[in-house]
């Protein structure tokens, strides 16, 4: 059988394959470099950007757990100013599309941010992130409220063209509701879930171990609550869904695909394997090839068929 066809289309933005960085674990890809091509990317989600460079969270911020990591880095990055003078630039010859991922604390500043990386020709599509934990404002206040993530939604969507990726929070009781509601406020596309939140005690210490007292969970723990997140959603939404949350090897992203995502954003195994992301790319083609399937398309949401 003849090399199998990779490519998807998320939010009007074409993949030469589903794999995706997810944003907060892959920086601006300058480190991954280092390992491989990062030209293999279905697209490369770059970390989490804002109005004002934010120093973040007082450390401890990052601590491993039994089968993940938790985390409270608060959004550190050194804002869109300098996002697009220093490093926009790097990618002016690059193939792989790029996608930004925006948060804030007011409804003002995603509006403002999107308007500024709307002018951005190398800037494909943004990732609205209305779901971090880590910020003690905005972040997944939006994203638990269903009026406040349709308007922010709707807000984002006047003042841009570039397609809109929402990144839902999972700390919900509804998580369809919220997807109904930034699908009716013109979301092109969704991508869950982000982390989870909770927290770990050194019990030396007798303290919280993060700084920030909670954090996000992330990791293998928390794929099957994504697994089944994507389910749901997939199952009443019409826009294409970008599943994350655990991916360690190929066959994590395939049954996150059978699920109904249209696309895969790997995080924490990055910090694992360093390469990790050819190797599901490669591991997804090799399935493909072994069971004699052409192309993508014919395994997303295969899972769901014969319901």
């Amino acid at each position: 059988m003849k090399q199998p066809d990779l490519s998807v289309k998320i939010a009007g933005i074409n993949l030469k394959n589903p794999v995706m960085s997810a944003s907060g674990c892959y920086g601006y890809g300058k480190e991954y470099a280092l390992y491989y091509n990062i030209e293999q990317l279905g697209a490369l989600v770059v970390k989490g950007t804002t109005l004002e460079p934010r120093e973040g969270n007082c450390p401890p911020r990052i601590v491993e757990t039994s089968s993940g990591i938790l985390n409270s880095v608060g959004l550190q990055n050194p804002g869109v100013q300098h996002f697009i003078r220093e490093e926009v630039p790097l990618f002016k010859e690059s193939t792989v599309p790029l996608i930004v991922n925006i948060a804030g604390n007011l409804e003002e500043e995603y509006f403002k941010l999107a308007e500024m990386l709307d002018q951005v020709e190398q800037v494909k599509g943004l990732e609205v992130n209305i779901s971090c934990p880590n910020v003690k404002k905005g972040g997944m206040a939006f994203g638990t409220d269903v009026e406040c993530a349709y308007r922010l939604v709707k807000g984002v969507r006047a003042v841009t063209s570039k397609p809109l990726i929402v990144k839902l929070s999972p700390n919900v009781t509804d998580i369809v509701g919220v997807a109904l509601a930034v699908q009716e406020a013109k979301a092109d596309a969704l991508s869950l879930i982000n982390t989870l939140l909770g927290m770990a005690i050194d019990i030396h210490r007798r303290k919280p171990v993060l700084g920030n007292v909670m954090g996000g969970l992330s990791g293998p723990a928390v794929k099957p609550v994504a697994l089944r997140m994507v389910w749901q959603v997939s199952e009443k939404v019409e826009i294409p869904i970008v599943g994350m949350g655990g991916i360690m090897t190929a066959e994590d992203a395939l049954e996150f695909i059978m699920a109904g995502a249209s696309a895969v954003a790997v995080g924490t195994a990055n910090f694992v394997n360093p390469l990790v992301i050819p190797q599901i790319i490669k591991g997804i083609a090799d399935f493909m090839i072994d069971n004699n399937i052409s192309q993508m398309k014919e395994l997303i949401g295969a899972a769901r068929k014969g319901e």
